[in-house]
């Protein structure tokens, strides 16, 4: 199976993630509009990401390896927890109105939620994909 589209939208989602700390460190107040914009644009990426997944990647490792099979399952369970959290964060942060009002508030939340998403993301990067490049799934 070719990974490729994945690896590609995690390295997006990375770089998305990279340019909110950015701001973020710069003053949450002052770059409202910028951050709100790219957790919107974030957000539309995470989005597809999850959807391919679910609809492509997950059901293909259903129908082959066992051991694929369940390793797909587990991070399919897993990250379920992990797009809610991140899509409520994103649902609440995408005005800049919002972050103007609250820029602590964000900013504590944002390090907790994007630390998941980043180090689930690396832990994919890092596990679930080189098996499935190993096991050459066929989609």
């Amino acid at each position: 199976m070719n990974i490729d589209r994945f690896k590609h939208q995690h390295l997006d989602i990375l770089d998305g993630i990279d340019r909110l700390r950015a701001r973020s460190r710069e003053g949450v107040a002052e770059h409202a509009e910028e951050i709100a914009a790219q957790i919107v644009a974030m957000s539309g990426v995470v989005r597809l990401h999850l959807a391919v997944e679910n609809d492509t990647l997950y059901p293909a490792l259903a129908r082959g390896d066992l051991r694929l099979a369940r390793m797909g399952r587990a991070y399919q369970n897993e990250m379920g927890d992990i797009a809610a959290e991140y899509l409520a964060f994103a649902g609440r942060w995408n005005l800049a109105s919002r972050l103007v009002k609250a820029p602590e508030q964000f900013r504590q939340e944002a390090n907790r939620v994007l630390r998941k998403l980043h180090g689930r993301i690396r832990r994919e990067d890092r596990e679930f994909y080189p098996a499935i490049e190993a096991g050459a799934v066929a989609a």
